[in-house]
C-alpha cells in the first residue's frame, strides 16, 4: 500500500510538484494535496494510479519491516538501459 509519506517522499525524490504528479498520473492535483496532506481516502485505483507513475519515474517503494517503516528509494539507470536499484541490485522489467 501507499502511505502519505511515501508519496510526498517519492515525489520529493524526483523533484516533482504535485502538478507534476497529477499530468504524469491522470489524478487530479487537487486529490494527491488531500491524500499527502490529510490522509484523505482514495480510491485504491487512484493509489495505484500515483504509484505506477512514481514506479515509471524510477521510484522503488519499500515496504515496512519488523525493525523499519515503509520508505522509497530511486532506481538509477546503467549503460543500455537497464535499471538498478541504488543498492546495485537488478531490477526486471
Amino acid at each position: 500500500m501507499l502511505t502519505p509519506a511515501q508519496l510526498r517522499a517519492a515525489r520529493s525524490i524526483l523533484g516533482w510538484t504535485r502538478q507534476d504528479l497529477a499530468k504524469k498520473s491522470g489524478v487530479p492535483a487537487v486529490t494527491i494535496r488531500g491524500f499527502e496532506s490529510l490522509g484523505a481516502d482514495s480510491k485504491l485505483s487512484t493509489i495505484h494510479k500515483m504509484r505506477r507513475a512514481l514506479e515509471a519515474g524510477g521510484v522503488i517503494f519499500l515496504d515496512p519491516t519488523q525493525l523499519e517503516g515503509p520508505g522509497v528509494r530511486l532506481e538509477i539507470k546503467k549503460e543500455g538501459g537497464a535499471r538498478y536499484a541504488i543498492d546495485g541490485a537488478r531490477k526486471k522489467r
